[in-house]
């Protein structure tokens, strides 16, 4: 039996919404599958964790399509009705650096800060780019890196005309590579190790962060780290239910723009991973 069609008016609603690497100005963004997320998830405070508007590759060509325009509205549209929206740039928009401590209509922009969840756990809220050592203390290393990773997506792009045309769903050439490089993975673990000191160090139970394009959820001795992951590679998002659990989406199993033929059967599977 076919399910009932979902409800566009009636988006699932969280206490908080925590966004990514969106990385808008680039061809790598997956525009429609963020517009569909939105569309099918609200909620009470919304983090934009860096990385949003990405100024180092607009800096070297402009690239703004209508969908990126739409993203912006979108969310802005979500503050119109009364969420908060927390901005906290990365070092693809460190020009809002500038701005931290200021508040621009309903957008506040900070450099890092404390969320407070419903269960009482305190997270660090950080981008997390400054305990990356090649972005600090190698700047051309890093616009290297960045320039390589386009050409990833530009594969991928490639590739994924021919997986859809096979009726295959959406593929990051990158985040396989990424997963199955050792050295990716040492400095993913390494990240990961780093964040959570800094948990330690500032006393919180944990930190929310993005930066590296690996989404996830889990115990680092104690404290939990979560990663939204990108809104490029792994189309992911992490929400805080009212009760202050939260769960990581993995929207590319679930989007119809990157492949999946049934809107409203892939939203009801929503996954419920969660945090312990």
């Amino acid at each position: 039996m076919t399910p009932p069609p979902i409800d566009d008016s009636q988006p699932r609603r969280y206490r908080s919404l925590f966004l990514s690497d969106l990385h808008l100005g680039t061809r790598g963004t997956q525009a429609e599958a963020l517009l569909e997320f939105l569309r099918e998830h609200d909620a009470e405070t919304v983090y934009l964790i860096g990385d949003i508007v990405d100024g180092w590759r607009l800096r070297s060509s402009w690239y703004w399509p209508q969908t990126h325009n739409d993203v912006v509205q979108k969310l802005l549209r979500k503050a119109r009705k009364g969420a908060r929206l927390i901005y906290v740039p990365g070092n693809h928009d460190e020009f809002l650096r500038a701005f931290c401590g200021m508040q621009f209509g309903a957008i506040e922009i900070h450099d890092s800060l404390v969320h407070e969840a419903a269960d009482g756990k305190r997270y660090l809220v950080i981008h997390g780019d400054v305990f990356d050592v090649v972005v600090r203390h190698a700047r051309w290393l890093a616009f290297f890196g960045d320039w390589a990773y386009e050409v990833a997506l530009w594969l991928s792009t490639r590739i994924n005309i021919v997986r859809r045309r096979l009726g295959l769903a959406y593929w990051s050439l990158s985040a396989w590579a990424k997963a199955r490089v050792k050295n990716a993975v040492n400095f993913i673990g390494r990240f990961e190790e780093t964040l959570a000191m800094e948990a330690r160090r500032r006393q919180v139970d944990g930190v929310i962060c993005g930066h590296i394009h690996t989404a996830a959820i889990r115990d680092l001795d104690g404290f939990t780290y979560i990663n939204t992951g990108d809104w490029v590679e792994s189309c992911t998002a992490v929400v805080e239910h009212q009760d202050g659990r939260m769960e990581l989406i993995d929207w590319r199993r679930h989007s119809v723009a990157l492949g999946n033929t049934s809107q409203a059967t892939a939203i009801a599977a929503l996954p419920q991973r969660r945090a312990a």
